[in-house]
């Protein structure tokens, strides 16, 4: 896809339990967070399919519950991981919706549409929600969207940046820049701050959302947002202190009522959603009820928790979360008495308890509670997206050098991982490393491209491979080069090159191991087109029966009055009678419409009949 980076560009942070869009204003030169057609600023990362439809956001959350099996979340969990992976195999266990093995051990969503089974890739799931904030996006700009900067974990490796550009490629979304959340939001409090900053401040960002853990510790100094080191969990986060509640109330509901309701979805979805009212409310208050009226098997359940409770339920994801801190910190050389702001990003980062954990580490210094921790990333993405598209002035001339999170090399003999660019360098960067051949007279060398920080390559994650070929005969020893590139999206490229006799063989990796090839996309591409057209369908056909049921009512009532009906033969009677029966089967289902045109019809011969009575109306 070609990056074409002019013209208008939103920015999206793509989260794991609730997604957020924001534009540049250029006439208002500021950041506008977009609200839904729910008027909300932020939208559920949730697909739902029924036996008519598809949904997206909001309408998919809302009947979960209802229809647990079918209704996808937290895919961002999926992306870019295998089947075979254990954080996959246990989240696996909680979810409603089936997860089964595809194609090369990738996770695949199975779920039923229409009557019909279907599988969805991570991807695909969330180019649906990508469709989605676009969708808002164009509907309050009043334009079309084509491109847009989103946001990915600091802690996401190549295969899930790059698989998160194939969800954006998906739908045509024109994915410009793939920056890390945390960045994001430091952007969005140094340009908050800009007219306070005075000299170098070291801004530590604490982003505790409802999938995904992230840290990062920046430097801004004058126009430059310098990122020193990052740190976090891509499986911890909200969802993971839900599941905690919901386990300690399965617990309870055994020991009072003796029944297991763990193999029943629907309940637990109802007691999750419960759950997480309770985790909102105990932020604001000290103790709480929970009730969900016949929650199994005709049972009411009703029980109380305090915060002392939920906190000791949730205290290992807090010292996680504490313990991640701490290495950020030292892997950036900081000491803490040297963080002049913290900033708390995400949803879960409102947990009273993680906030005092958090200030008793930075010895009671106070944290910044200025930036909305659900819109802070969107707002800092699309101040990157405002800077990279040519045609928008009046942006604050913001540098912004991320880090690599993971270090990234290959292998060498004796699994050992030979690093070539290490964790937390600036990036974009380009390195280059010389390697020798191990046997005499040998042709080809196969290079294994990995990241991770353990000293055996075969412990870190394997992102591809590939061959140089063409070696002249030669002892062991012959010289070649490998060339790491690592783009401004943290996406790698890897080249290799024998030099000493003119040869050039220069091989990129495009496509890393778990991405969708470009086949797959294609099918994904039409894929997509189809539900667009679909969903469009359903909406048109909604519209009409909604109209058919509108004159319906309103011909009814106008047939009451004396006046209409003594000016009408019984012929004429007759068929007006003969039409609203026919146009109320068809509400009612008892007339099967195999096409939208017989509707259409239908409500023709209707409006045309309100139209005569109400020029009768007017005559009299």
């Amino acid at each position: 896809m070609v990056k074409d980076n002019k013209g208008l560009v939103i920015g999206i942070d793509l989260g794991t339990t609730y997604s957020c869009v924001a534009v540049w204003q250029q006439q208002n030169n500021r950041v506008e967070i977009i609200h839904n057609d729910q008027g909300n600023n932020t939208t559920p990362s949730c697909v739902a399919f029924t036996d008519h439809q598809r949904l997206i956001g909001d309408a998919a959350k809302n009947q979960a519950a209802a229809n647990p099996e079918n209704t996808i979340f937290d895919a961002k969990r999926l992306i870019g991981r295998k089947y075979s992976d254990p954080l996959v195999q246990k989240d696996k266990m909680l979810w409603p919706f089936k997860v089964v093995a595809g194609v090369n051990d990738k996770p695949m969503i199975s779920v039923k549409y229409k009557g019909q089974k279907k599988k969805l890739c991570a991807e695909e799931v969330l180019s649906m929600v990508l469709s989605k904030m676009r969708d808002i996006a164009e509907a309050y700009l009043e334009q079309p969207v084509k491109s847009a900067v989103i946001t990915v974990p600091a802690y996401f490796n190549d295969s899930q940046r790059s698989s998160t550009t194939d969800a954006g490629d998906i739908i045509g979304l024109n994915v410009i820049r793939i920056i890390n959340e945390p960045t994001a939001a430091a952007i969005a409090y140094g340009l908050d701050k800009r007219n306070d900053c005075v000299g170098k401040r070291n801004i530590f960002v604490f982003d505790f959302g409802g999938g995904t853990f992230d840290v990062s510790l920046l430097t801004i100094s004058n126009k430059v947002f310098q990122v020193k080191a990052t740190g976090g969990n891509t499986h911890l986060g909200g969802e993971d202190i839900d599941n905690k509640m919901v386990k300690y109330f399965l617990e309870e509901m055994k020991r009072k009522n003796k029944v297991d309701l763990s193999g029943n979805p629907r309940a637990l979805r109802r007691l999750k959603n419960a759950c997480e009212r309770v985790k909102r409310t105990l932020s604001c208050v000290v103790t709480t009820d929970i009730e969900v009226d016949c929650l199994f098997q005709g049972i009411d359940f009703r029980s109380s928790i305090s915060r002392a409770k939920f906190e000791e339920i949730n205290m290992d994801i807090f010292e996680e979360c504490m313990e991640t801190v701490d290495r950020c910190l030292r892997d950036a050389n900081m000491d803490k008495n040297n963080v002049h702001d913290i900033v708390l990003v995400g949803g879960s980062s409102r947990i009273p308890k993680v906030q005092e954990l958090l200030q008793h580490f930075f010895n009671g210094k106070d944290l910044c509670h200025s930036l909305n921790p659900d819109e802070a990333v969107a707002y800092g993405a699309a101040v990157q997206a405002a800077l990279l598209s040519g045609g928008i002035k009046n942006v604050p001339d913001l540098v912004l050098k991320d880090v690599t999170p993971l270090s990234l090399g290959v292998l060498v003999s004796e699994d050992v991982m030979s690093v070539v660019i290490p964790r937390n360098t600036s990036i974009p960067v380009k390195k280059k490393k010389q390697y020798k051949t191990t046997i005499d007279n040998q042709s080809l060398v196969s290079i294994n491209v990995y990241e991770g920080e353990r000293a055996r390559a075969s412990d870190n994650n394997l992102l591809g491979s590939f061959v140089i070929s063409g070696f002249p005969p030669a002892p062991r020893g012959y010289l070649f080069d490998v060339t790491f590139v690592l783009n401004d999206n943290g996406i790698l490229t890897v080249t290799g090159e024998e030099k000493s006799t003119g040869n050039r063989n220069e091989i990129t990796i495009t496509n890393v191991k778990g991405r969708l090839s470009t086949a797959e996309i294609n099918i994904m591409i039409q894929e997509a087109a189809k539900y667009k057209s679909e969903d469009e369908k359903f909406l048109k056909k909604a519209k009409t029966m909604n109209d058919l049921d509108y004159h319906i009512y309103k011909i009814r009532k106008d047939l009451k009055k004396e006046d209409i009906s003594s000016k009408l033969s019984s012929k004429e009677m007759e068929d007006i009678n003969f039409t609203i029966s026919r146009a109320t089967d068809m509400l009612d289902g008892l007339i099967k419409i195999e096409d939208i045109i017989a509707l259409e019809d239908c409500l023709k011969e209707l409006k045309a009949i309100f139209k005569r009575i109400t020029v009768m109306e007017k005559v009299e």
